[in-house]
């Protein structure tokens, strides 16, 4: 059974960046698109992007897409997400996610929460000086 492990999270100024990753345990990420979120106390989880780990395309977001950048690295077991110029309001848990390609069509169209069901357990970015 697929589990998704965030890592990298912590403080960081305004400007500066982090980079995120989600490994996956238990089973390569091939057969999945794998998502970043991001949540805010008392506020909805939302997506930034998610890549298709078949052919790695991306999909943003469009707030996203200026600053945030999906990856994989070239075994498929850990994805990033390469975040830069970060600033106070990015401050939340930001979340890894799978959904399995056999049962979606990855697109622009998945980047919604209700299509992944594999969670990570969330690593918190603080962006404060």
């Amino acid at each position: 059974q697929l589990q998704l492990v965030e890592s990298g999270g912590g403080l960081v100024q305004p400007g500066g960046s982090l980079r995120l990753s989600c490994a996956a345990e238990g089973a390569s990420l091939e057969a999945y698109a794998i998502g970043w979120f991001r949540q805010v106390p008392g506020k909805d989880r939302e997506v930034l992007g998610c890549i298709n780990m078949y052919d790695m395309k991306t999909y943003y977001k469009d707030f996203a897409k200026d600053r945030f950048i999906v990856s994989s690295d070239s075994a498929k077991i850990t994805v990033y997400l390469q975040m830069d110029g970060l600033k106070p309001e990015d401050t939340a848990v930001y979340y890894c996610a799978a959904t399995d390609r056999r049962w979606v069509q990855v697109t622009r169209a998945i980047l919604h929460r209700a299509y992944f069901d594999t969670w990570g357990q969330g690593t918190q970015v603080t962006v404060s000086s």
